[in-house]
């Protein structure tokens, strides 16, 4: 069986910097026409200037063969200005503003304390502009449970953001609750859309521990129960027009994954487009992969779809355990095992 599908873009992706951007900048520009780039960088790309100079350092890390688009993005503070959303709309390279609440995931740090106390005006001037706000959704309130975190932020910072702004459009991304899908699916469509990564359409949380502590499948928001993994597996394959491929593809040194302390992220670049498949299959909706991975999303963000083409062929192929670089090895989604779609540019 092949597919031959419009060239996937990548609404959400994280490519580092320094030697492990060249490492896995090659993998996203395989595949993918264009990516989402996010700006959790150290320090964090708060600026356009130092958005365009991050968009060349991955430009030099591709192959000049390569037609790949980093889209970039700025990371909201409470001390961003309204003249800076200016300035990213003006320049053409950025795309949005990522919302890390303060605490919640790699390099969040630096993220937002209170959204409509500091950065109101800011929201109000990305409206203006046409720039969303692409939202990691969940609290950093300790006494939330970890498995709540998204819940408790749609109702207690989504809900009342949409309902004061609603021309303002939102990206939530990489979701993994019900509770996201029927929030998104009650919202106003072409305002407010939703990434999906791989891990959360495969995988729930007993991935975690089946057979002991599995730290490459640790990722934020952690993976959930099967009944929200199935609830959006029924989203995405429902041809709704909400939902669009974002990875999240999340590189770390091995080292910093299977250590004490392990950082959160699932390097899933080079198997993204074999997953997606896997599950768009076995829920009998070939036919509405391409929507998916390669119109919703520029539809959503206003831009022009893709005109190269790619396929998609039912061959098995053996994802390698590791991925071994000078500084040291990464390790994919699902290493060792055999997938069963092949993605082969055209």
């Amino acid at each position: 069986m092949e597919l031959t599908i419009t060239q996937p873009d990548d609404f959400h992706l994280h490519l580092r910097d320094g030697a492990l951007l060249e490492a896995v900048a090659p993998h996203s520009a395989k595949h993918f026409g264009r990516a989402i780039v996010m700006p959790n960088l150290k320090p964090p790309i708060t600026t356009t200037s130092s958005a365009i100079s991050y968009r060349e350092s991955i430009l030099k890390a591709i192959p000049k063969t390569s037609n790949f688009n980093p889209l970039m993005t700025l990371y909201l503070t409470d001390t961003t200005t309204p003249h800076e959303i200016q300035i990213a709309k003006k320049s053409g390279y950025v795309y949005g503003i990522k919302l890390y609440p303060a605490g919640a995931t790699t390099n969040s740090q630096d993220g937002v304390t209170d959204l409509f106390g500091n950065c109101y005006s800011v929201l109000e001037e990305m409206v203006e502009q046409g720039l969303p706000l692409l939202v990691h959704g969940e609290v950093t309130n300790p006494e939330v449970d970890v498995f709540d975190r998204e819940k408790v932020f749609i109702e207690t910072i989504l809900e009342p953001l949409i309902q004061r702004l609603p021309q303002l459009k939102v990206v939530m991304e990489h979701i993994t609750t019900m509770d996201a899908v029927k929030f998104v699916e009650s919202c106003k469509e072409g305002y407010v859309a939703a990434t999906v990564t791989p891990q959360h359409i495969l995988l729930n949380r007993n991935a975690l521990f089946q057979g002991g502590l599995q730290p490459h499948n640790y990722c934020l928001p952690v993976l959930k129960r099967e009944i929200h993994r199935q609830a959006i597996v029924s989203a995405i394959t429902s041809g709704s027009k909400r939902f669009f491929l974002g990875t999240d593809s999340a590189p770390h040194d091995r080292r910093n994954k299977e250590c004490a302390c392990g950082c959160a992220g699932i390097y899933n670049s080079p198997v993204a487009l074999s997953l997606y498949a896997k599950v768009f299959e076995e829920a009998g909706a070939l036919n509405k992969l391409e929507a998916f991975t390669s119109f919703n999303g520029p539809d959503f963000y206003g831009i022009p779809r893709n005109k190269s083409k790619i396929k998609l062929r039912k061959s098995p192929w053996k994802v390698p355990e590791c991925l071994s670089f000078p500084f040291g090895d990464i390790i994919p989604m699902f290493a060792g095992e055999t997938l069963d779609w092949e993605a082969l540019l055209i």
